[in-house]
């Protein structure tokens, strides 16, 4: 057992990764005559899509770039969803478009995703982009699972030749979260809800990575002694009178336990939209012949 498990603080990190944009943007600005903005295009009345967009307006605002925010109706069809990415696409003060996830079932998020121009896919959701991340080409990630990368590497935690298990296959966190592991030379299980033996292979991992989107659906005895847990899950739940924060990860018995561990909040959120902030400055840094190539995602 570890005398005390290190907390992987993504709100540190993300400070100082929001600081150096802050401290490249003003280049930017003087090289290209405008600010870069990033568009964010929020599709019906979800609460927590309205809030975790108007948290990316915020960020942008801190650093010096600034956000369209475009909302439309849940009502609104494929063809105008189409038509407004296309005009964004077009458009030569946005370097960034982020659609955020989930959009209402009667679209095509996927094609809508796929329309987005690779060069301002600074979200990491198109099928291009995510071709290119795995093969190792110029390519933004996805946001979180870069993120978490970005939080594994600040903290030295070792990756290679390491068993990581995520468990989770969403297009946008679980899928490119495995390749990057695998990129960076892990021996990788994405596992799911419906994974046979789950508590057994989560036992054997190195490193675990829930993105599973239940509450506490990660029991901290299937956890094995020196395990590096990520938890990329957020949620509110009633106990008694009581609402807690918790993750997709059970914590109860893992402190001292867990070599290391995300906070939930504090841990993998902020590391997202700190993300999603840098690839909106090199898309633009980009554009400005500053930065030159996108890196291939790790």
């Amino acid at each position: 057992m570890f005398a005390k498990t290190i907390e992987l603080n993504g709100k540190v990190l993300s400070d100082t990764i929001m600081s150096d944009v802050t401290s490249r943007i003003e280049a930017v600005v003087a090289k290209l005559g405008i600010v870069p903005k990033l568009a964010t295009i929020l599709v019906g009345e979800d609460p927590a899509s309205a809030t975790y967009v108007k948290m990316k307006g915020n960020a942008c605002k801190r650093v010096g770039m600034e956000s369209v925010a475009i909302k439309l109706s849940p009502l609104i069809e494929n063809q105008e969803l189409f038509d407004i990415i296309q005009e964004l696409n077009n458009r030569n003060d946005i370097f960034g478009i982020l659609l955020q996830h989930p959009i209402p079932s009667s679209l095509d998020e996927r094609r809508a995703f796929d329309l987005i121009s690779i060069d301002k896919d600074v979200d990491g959701v198109t099928a291009h982009g995510f071709g290119n991340m795995a093969m190792q080409s110029e390519a933004f990630g996805s946001a979180t699972p870069l993120g978490i990368m970005k939080l594994l590497k600040h903290y030295g935690i070792p990756i290679e030749g390491k068993h990581a298990v995520v468990i989770g296959r969403s297009a946008i966190l679980g899928k490119p979260m495995s390749l990057m592991l695998l990129n960076a030379n892990a021996t990788v299980t994405t596992c799911h809800s419906r994974t046979v033996n789950l508590p057994e292979l989560v036992s054997q991992a190195d490193i675990v990575v829930a993105a599973v989107g239940r509450p506490e659906f990660v029991k901290s005895d299937w956890i094995k002694p020196g395990t590096v847990v990520v938890d990329a899950g957020y949620h509110k739940v009633e106990v008694g009178n009581e609402v807690l924060q918790v993750g997709d990860v059970e914590t109860r018995g893992l402190e001292g336990k867990a070599s290391a561990l995300t906070p939930v909040p504090g841990g993998v959120g902020p590391m997202t939209i700190a993300t999603l902030i840098l690839q909106t400055l090199e898309s633009a840094e980009r554009k400005a012949s500053i930065l030159g190539t996108i890196s291939p995602s790790h």
